[in-house]
This record gives structure tokens, C-alpha cells and sequence, in this order.
């Protein structure tokens, strides 16, 4: 009985679970006697671009599906090797069908992307 209740909860969290990872960095901050601790959860996510809106939002088709993703403040573009990629490159290798990995905090509607990796060099 316990074997097939772990095996529905496996097939129905599987689809949500693949392809992301979770990273958390903390940071304190002190100020006189205080001490402040912020953690930030990021997690990226794998998919083909479907939908791509500069400054805006950008779309992945991903194993579950179509995933919404919004841009934060500033958003870093670079390429699998680490090589930052400027305003002419983004205009240029970043669009519908290629394959890329975003790094975004939050869940649900509120996930805000700081990212991009292209999977091309």
C-alpha cells in the first residue's frame, strides 16, 4: 500500500520537478548591534523559447508545458561558456525555438528572471 501511494505522489510531482534546481545564498547584513539575514532562493528552469518580449517577459516551452516567466530590474544574457552577450547579440541569439536556461526567484506568477543562459556558444 505505502509503495503505491509513494509511486501516484512520484508521477504527479515528477512533471513539476524536472529540469529545475534550487539554489539559496544568504546574506547578512550588520548595522551597529544588529544583524540582518536575507535568503534568495533561485531556481532555474530548462525549455525552447516559444514567446520572447525584451525587457518584459519570456516563454519556455518546458516538460509541463508552457511557463510564463517575467524580467526583473537587470537580466544578464550570457552563453553556456559564461561569455556575456551584448545588446546586438541578445537582439540576434535570443528568440523563438532556442534552447536556454533562466535563473528566476519566486513561484507561481511571481516568478522574475535575473538570467538567461543560451545553450549555444
Amino acid at each position: 500500500m505505502n509503495k503505491t501511494v509513494l509511486s501516484i505522489a512520484l508521477v504527479i510531482a515528477a512533471p513539476f520537478a524536472w529540469g529545475q534546481t534550487t539554489s539559496e545564498t544568504t546574506t547578512s547584513t550588520t548595522a551597529g548591534n544588529d544583524t540582518t539575514s536575507t535568503t534568495t532562493t533561485t531556481t532555474t528552469a530548462d525549455g525552447s523559447i516559444t514567446e520572447f518580449t525584451p525587457g518584459s517577459t519570456i516563454v519556455l516551452k518546458e516538460s509541463s508545458g508552457p511557463r510564463t516567466y517575467h524580467f526583473g530590474k537587470k537580466v544578464v544574457y550570457v552563453t553556456k561558456s559564461g561569455k556575456v552577450l551584448d545588446e546586438e547579440a541578445v537582439k540576434s541569439q535570443i528568440k523563438v525555438g532556442v534552447p536556454v536556461t533562466v535563473h528566476y526567484t519566486g513561484t507561481g506568477d511571481d516568478m522574475m528572471v535575473d538570467r538567461v543562459v543560451v545553450d549555444e556558444d
